[in-house]
């Protein structure tokens, strides 16, 4: 059985499964009809990696995000369930800086190192198709698991892939809701 490597993009994840919640439970209707998100769904990082490992071997599980405050225990919980943890600080206004080039940067290492195994990339997000071109190029087989919403089936990261995995099909399995919603009266 091959090995797999897992990398997680948090702010792609958690920003598009915060949108999922709340459409799902019925949640707010924002701008342009769009479902606003739910700021109680938290991701399970445990059941994450278990979920998308598929009980292959995890050579390399990266979770990539931005700092969070300092009383935030995310991180530390994440290493924990096996991730080797990476953060950036957010610029000057609160963007997120550094993210996207640190998950290419730690694919290309992994990618350049090891024997070819399956990459997992937990993002729907454009940006990583050049790392998905390495991996192919490189004798790997390549995966993309994301929500629905972040990325286009005729997109050039979807198109790129061995294998989408849509993480709607998993929702409950990878996270929770600190917050019950009421029900909706007809």
């Amino acid at each position: 059985m091959k090995k797999c490597v897992i990398i997680v993009d948090n702010s792609n994840v958690w920003i598009e499964g915060k949108k999922f919640s709340a459409k799902q439970n019925g949640g707010c209707i924002g701008v342009g009809e769009k479902y606003a998100d739910d700021p109680s769904w938290r991701i399970d990082f445990g059941k994450l990696l278990t979920v998308v490992a598929e009980g292959k071997e995890i050579s390399h599980a990266i979770l990539v995000g931005s700092r969070p405050p300092k009383n935030d225990s995310l991180w530390s919980a994440a290493e924990k369930m096996g991730y080797k943890v990476i953060v950036h600080d957010r610029n000057s206004v609160g963007k997120e800086k550094a993210v996207d080039t640190e998950i290419v940067i730690q694919g290309t290492i992994i990618i350049c190192k090891q024997e070819p195994a399956v990459l997992k990339l937990v993002s729907g997000d454009s940006d990583f198709k050049p790392l998905i071109s390495l991996a192919n190029d490189n004798g790997w087989e390549t995966e993309m698991w994301a929500f629905r919403n972040a990325f286009k089936r005729d997109g050039e990261l979807a198109k790129s892939v061995s294998r989408i995995q849509v993480l709607d099909n998993v929702f409950s399995e990878i996270g929770h809701n600190e917050f019950v919603w009421p029900v909706k009266s007809t």
